[in-house]
């Protein structure tokens, strides 16, 4: 049996090679058809793969721990507590590159001349770093809340900055209710402008220190409204989440990025709908160019199965002869798409493609900024996503031309000429 199937596979890579011409068209049109899928899917998977961990860096993580009802209604009375057991227990977990906790919550700003309400973001300045904070990253005038000493401190975006009209070293109230419903505020002096890239942010963005906050609030040393948690690959988040569940403290929830940010999750999944529906009419294509080539040659052959079949081969074995010629082009087209493709993929991976004047300055979504260097990296099931695609269209497309061999009948084929 093995036996037989090996000649029928020789067979079929001669035939292929038969009409050269028809079967280079054929592969440079599987090429041409995986370039494209590898094009679309890499942006996408390098694209939202970066929306997601700039996302993560500016807010509540990849994975965060925060009180089950403060999604819904995200007041500074929900908080969780034992925030240091939390951290110590997500930092035991692999994949996990680092915790943060921090206190997010509704303040007003107000100064001699202005006042705007917005969002505080208090952190401790001394444990963040890039890998947690991008903000640490951006553009910067003055200071980092680095100092032990800056407690009656603030960091503004550039935008509250202008729309507060506030420069280094002025001063400003915020006002926020605390835990117990009381009104408190508190005097704070400008040392740091940040500028993010994303307007709406920079608009709206607070920085305090989380010492100052607590006290102001009325938290304990352990409390905050969230633990956010940072992992080295956004895929492996609902992984950490599972094995972060037993640690969470009661009342709180462990939940994923996506779960915590749904508008960009909302968003993600729009666009890579739209990218899979452009894929299937690539492969749709592809399938046509390849059922075309097969059927035409089992057309112009089918004399010779007529003969074939006189002289002893089975309609099964005729069957899979034609199908082994299509899978031989899917192969050989697999082949020649990495070779064409390893070239260009290396070059859009490593310097990507600057469309920034395409997108403008501060192009944002859900308030994330983004990359103005267009990478394509692609996952590695991605990649064996559209192989198998490619082989599934090629079989497909072989089934109607390999029935048609196989149901030659040889006193009629054989008066073909």
């Amino acid at each position: 049996m093995a036996t037989g199937r090996a000649r029928l596979a020789t067979m079929a890579w001669r035939n292929i090679w038969r009409n050269r011409r028809r079967t280079l068209i054929t592969v440079f049109g599987i090429v041409f058809g995986v370039f494209m899928a590898v094009l679309f899917t890499g942006i996408g998977d390098s694209t939202y793969g970066q929306m997601i961990d700039h996302a993560a860096k500016l807010g509540s993580g990849h994975v965060v721990v925060q009180h089950e009802e403060y999604q819904d209604l995200p007041t500074v009375k929900k908080t969780v507590v034992h925030t240091a057991a939390v951290e110590e227990a997500a930092r035991a977990i692999p994949h996990v590159t680092g915790t943060a906790t921090r206190i997010t919550g509704a303040a007003m700003l107000a100064t001699a001349k202005n006042s705007q309400g917005t969002y505080f973001f208090a952190i401790d300045p001394t444990r963040e770093s890039p890998e947690t904070l991008e903000l640490l990253d951006a553009k910067w005038e003055g200071e980092q809340l680095t100092a032990p000493d800056q407690k009656k401190a603030v960091v503004l975006g550039r935008g509250l900055a202008e729309n507060l009209d506030v420069q280094l070293g002025s001063k400003v109230v915020y006002t926020v209710t605390d835990k117990h419903g009381e009104i408190v505020s508190s005097l704070v002096r400008v040392v740091g402008i940040v500028e993010t890239g994303a307007p709406s942010l920079d608009a709206a963005l607070c920085i305090l220190p989380i010492d100052a906050v607590r006290e102001d609030l009325g938290y304990a040393e352990d409390e905050a409204t969230m633990v956010a948690v940072f992992v080295d690959d956004h895929r492996v988040a609902r992984q950490v989440a599972d094995a972060l569940a037993s640690a969470a403290p009661e009342g709180a929830v462990v939940l994923t990025w996506d779960e915590a940010q749904p508008d960009l999750a909302g968003f993600i999944a729009m666009k890579e709908g739209g990218a899979s529906i452009f894929e299937v009419i690539i492969m749709v294509l592809l399938a046509a160019g390849i059922f075309n080539t097969l059927f035409v040659s089992v057309m112009e052959r089918l004399r010779e199965f007529g003969i074939m079949a006189a002289i002893g081969f089975t309609p099964g074995q005729l069957f899979g002869l034609v199908m082994w010629e299509s899978i031989w082009l899917a192969l050989v087209g697999l082949v020649g798409s990495v070779i064409a493709i390893a070239g260009p993929y290396y070059q859009l991976s490593t310097k990507g493609i600057d469309y920034s004047a395409l997108i403008g300055d501060g192009a944002e979504v859900a308030g994330v900024a983004m990359d103005p260097i267009l990478y394509v990296r692609i996952y590695p099931e991605s990649a064996v996503m559209i192989a198998v695609a490619v082989v599934l269209a090629t079989l497909a497309s072989g089934l109607y031309p390999a029935w048609r061999a196989g149901r030659a009948n040889p006193a009629d084929a054989i008066r073909l000429v």
